[in-house]
């Protein structure tokens, strides 16, 4: 249970459930947009596109849902790791307004694809919990409440919880979700296919020409297309969003519980690192998950002990029968709190990236599925400019701009990079 992936996660799922293998692209076709990424933002996107009326094709590395989409725990929240009142500050008000217009859009977008193509994938709307357990950690919840409650998003300080986890203070959120993200990655990729999209598995992208119609190498072939989507964190190369995006990895186990007592709420609290969970019925057998255990990748030499620190944890308040299932998983953190999603910096205007998704990739998937969409069919998106990825904020996440530039550098030092991508950073500085 070491790699990324659903196959190690309570997503599980046999390779004969992919999307059946098709023929590949005609030699000289031309597509409108190729994503390459079959997670949740690229499915979505191409189905977006598609269904609008654009020529898309999905190449997907690996098989559909095998990194961070089949490794996450599926919360879907009206608030984000980046709280409302850090935007308003590093930001402006208006952007943490547009944030919170964002996350309803986003899960209403879910909704709407789980009407209309009736899918079953256990999608539930609960109430969040978000708890402290001391006066720093009150002074903190007190703010976010504060400035959940000033962009209009149901939250409130409450007296009662449904976890057995001590607190001081705890606050309530309503109208959040949980979903089986593969379940529903799966339906909408056969969406995507019933509007005319072509689904490539196992298909790298290993490397581009630009222009008008950039030439897309990959190991099944080279493919032509007007617009190019990366959906896969940071594309592969050396580009300005390794000193802008730096990659952690977060735990989750999924256990049973003795007394059967599993809480119906999503939950989380504000330790350092913090802990998330919710529970989740798959056919008939009940479960537990719980995440968190969160550090920098490759700045952890025994993970293992990771999965030990978060089980102590969780039976420290639950009475744990058994850890049936435990995986993680990689997520790119944003240095200013907000995800990259627009044109990729140093390239072509037709060539787009989605990543910094932080801990709260389901609704940024989808987020990130609607910007794309309005720029390629409008022209522009009222999201563009929050998450523009060539944005320059001089004060938010600056010192964590540094940090992770001195990393870059250490890594470039101690050979980690090649000389081609010491190249690319030479070529972007030019």
């Amino acid at each position: 249970m070491k790699r990324d992936g659903a196959l190690e996660s309570l997503w599980q799922f046999k390779k004969e459930d992919q999307i059946p293998e098709n023929n590949g692209p005609g030699a000289e076709e031309i597509y409108d947009v190729l994503i390459a990424g079959g997670g949740m933002t690229g499915i979505v996107t191409g189905y977006l596109l598609q269904k609008a009326g654009k020529k898309c094709i999905i190449a997907e590395a690996h098989t559909l849902g095998f990194g961070t989409t089949g490794g996450t725990s599926a919360h879907l929240n009206t608030f984000f790791d980046t709280t409302y009142e850090a935007v308003s500050k590093d930001f402006i008000e208006e952007d943490a307004r547009l944030l919170a217009a964002a996350a309803q859009q986003s899960i209403d977008l879910i909704k709407k694809h789980i009407g209309e193509q009736n899918i079953e994938c256990d999608f539930e709307e609960k109430t969040g919990y978000i708890f402290s357990m001391n006066a720093a950690q009150d002074e903190s919840l007190e703010k976010i409440v504060a400035s959940a409650k000033q962009v209009k998003v149901a939250m409130d300080i409450i007296n009662d919880s449904p976890f057995p986890i001590p607190y001081t203070k705890i606050a309530s959120a309503p109208g959040q979700a949980q979903f089986h993200p593969v379940e529903y990655l799966f339906a909408m990729a056969k969406a995507f296919e019933a509007a005319g999209g072509l689904i490539l598995t196992d298909c790298r992208v290993t490397g581009t020409d630009g222009g008008s119609v950039i030439n897309i190498k990959t190991t099944k072939g080279d493919i032509k297309a007007k617009n190019l989507v990366w959906a896969t964190h940071i594309p592969p190369g050396v580009n300005l969003l390794h000193f802008r995006a730096a990659p952690y990895r977060s735990y989750v186990i999924g256990v049973t519980l003795n007394d059967n007592n599993y809480p119906d709420a999503l939950g989380y609290d504000m330790e350092d690192p913090y802990h998330y969970y919710r529970s989740h019925t798959i056919k008939g057998k009940k479960y537990f998950l719980a995440g968190g255990e969160d550090h920098k990748t490759a700045h952890e030499e025994n993970t293992d002990e990771c999965f030990r620190k978060l089980e102590s944890y969780v039976r420290k308040y639950f009475d744990v029968k058994e850890v049936a299932f435990k995986w993680s998983s990689q997520y790119y953190q944003p240095t200013d709190g907000l995800p990259y999603i627009g044109h990729l910096p140093g390239n072509g205007d037709n060539v787009f990236v989605a990543t910094g998704f932080g801990g709260n990739g389901m609704m940024y998937s989808h987020i990130a599925a609607m910007t794309f969409s309005d720029i390629l069919l409008k022209g522009d998106s009222k999201y563009r400019k929050l998450f523009d990825p060539n944005r320059v904020k001089p004060v938010a996440g600056f010192a964590d701009f540094v940090k992770e530039g001195a990393d870059v550098v250490k890594n470039l030092i101690s050979g980690k990079f090649s000389a081609e991508k010491i190249k690319g950073f030479s070529d972007l500085a030019a």
